[in-house]
């Protein structure tokens, strides 16, 4: 990756590798899941805190079968081990289900996928019967070898007990002096243990990445599956190439999302919303019948029915918008509730304040909510109109039906159904004369 972050702690989907497949065993309901780790272990295991995982140090890396000899000692006997890769994203529990299957009737079983072009990849070889009897590693294969386009994915499912005797013999006698897992294969047949092969259907759902332009394409493979079930399910996508859901993103009917969105996060959009071009929406929820305007961003809000944002609007953690408000372009609402036909249409801040019914913001208008060192509240009651180019200096309060002319620096509270303002005296001075320029020698 050519990157001082461990690979597998590079996202997709806005997730890190390894937690899409500590997710898939999760899912498999897996009792027990080791990881073993090397370079940038520190770094994994901070990254992945939040899994119940056993971690396992490999000092030295010498190779597959090392890797998994390294965790062999805290696995029962009587277990089943499902050996994964931390690179390989989009791993699903539908195609491991069968392995673990096969390997509770004591089989060994192997992920194995047909491919075009198998370079690079270790080739299955079969016997004159199809079976499987061994694997064998691209720069140890003959040509002949290297001609097979079955290719094994690393992917396998065993016994423990049975795992932790081939183990036990592997060596290291082979062109990259590393201790290949894939040796044990051919130890099961030697030993008429069935070996079974199952193909995965899909290429992609047992791809590794190595660099970046893999995962790039592997982004846009997972991206374009979340578009399909978004439009299965009923949502209109202007172009479903260009949308990233990076999280879960669940809609109600008739929901329409134009190019060039994220999704980031626990995102709820209800019946009727529309989302329009260069949004960015984290963990919010988005009322029926709602607009978001182009580019705006919204960030642990939450917006009732037919509320409009945007464009270029910012909505940050603890905004609420109730029915039918309205907040413009470059304005910024955080911590705040607007009330019910409520508007702030034009260049203003809100934070830390409660705006009750059918209140106007006037453009440029900002909270002054935080002195420093704390922050405090801004409380304006319904109907109140606050002039443009005003400055609320919190703690205060606008009682309702206030009006508060423009330009004013309110910093005292405002009785109700007054025109409370606050301006300097405005003077002009007719023997005034406008700097000039010297002129250049």
């Amino acid at each position: 990756m050519r990157s001082a972050l461990p690979k597998v702690l590079h996202t997709l989907a806005g997730k890190p590798l390894l937690h899409h497949v500590l997710d898939a065993t999760q899912a498999l309901g897996a009792s027990d899941v080791h990881v073993v780790i090397g370079h940038g272990a520190a770094q994994v295991q901070n990254q992945c805190a939040e899994h119940a995982v056993q971690w396992v140090v490999q000092e030295q890396q010498l190779g597959t079968g090392h890797a998994v000899a390294q965790a062999l000692p805290s696995i029962p006997d009587h277990g089943l081990v499902l050996v994964l890769y931390g690179d390989v994203p989009l791993i699903d529990p539908t195609t491991l289900q069968p392995l673990v299957k096969a390997a509770s009737e004591g089989k060994l079983a192997l992920l194995t996928v047909l491919l075009d072009d198998p370079s690079g990849y270790g080739r299955i070889l079969r016997d004159e019967q199809d079976a499987v009897i061994g694997i064998v590693e691209q720069k140890d294969a003959t040509e002949s070898q290297r001609a097979i386009c079955e290719i094994n994915t690393g992917i396998l499912a065993v016994p423990a007990a049975r795992l932790k005797q081939w183990i036990a013999r592997l060596d290291n006698q082979n062109s990259q002096g590393e201790f290949y897992l894939t040796d044990v294969v051919s130890m099961a047949a030697g030993e008429a243990v069935e070996v079974v092969a199952l193909h995965a259907d899909d290429p992609v759902r047992v791809e590794g990445i190595n660099d970046r332009a893999q995962l790039a394409r592997l982004e846009r493979v997972y991206q374009r599956r979340q578009a399909d079930v978004l439009m299965h399910e009923g949502v209109a996508l202007a172009d479903p190439a260009r949308i990233d859901v990076r999280g879960l993103l669940r809609c109600g009917s008739d929901v329409f999302i134009d190019i060039n969105c994220v999704f980031e996060g626990h995102v709820v959009l209800g019946d009727g919303v529309t989302i329009e071009a260069g949004c960015v929406l984290r963990d919010c929820q988005i009322g029926s019948n709602s607009v978001v305007h182009p580019y705006s961003v919204i960030e642990g809000a939450t917006l009732a029915s037919k509320v409009s944002v945007g464009p270029f609007a910012r909505l940050r953690p603890g905004a609420r918008l109730q029915a039918g408000s309205r907040v413009g372009n470059f304005v910024e609402v955080k911590n705040a509730e607007v009330g019910e036909g409520s508007k702030v249409n034009h260049l203003s801040y809100v934070g830390d304040a409660r705006l009750g019914k059918d209140v106007n913001i006037g453009a440029g208008t900002i909270t002054c909510n935080y002195d420093g060192a704390n922050k405090h509240h801004t409380e304006i009651g319904d109907r109140v109109f606050v002039g443009s180019n005003s400055a609320l200096v919190a703690p205060v309060t606008l009682e309702a039906d206030a009006t508060i002319g423009a330009g004013s620096v309110i910093s005292k509270d405002a009785p109700p159904a007054q025109l409370t303002l606050s301006r300097a005296k405005q003077v002009s001075l007719p023997n005034w004369k406008r700097p000039q320029k010297k002129p250049k020698e």
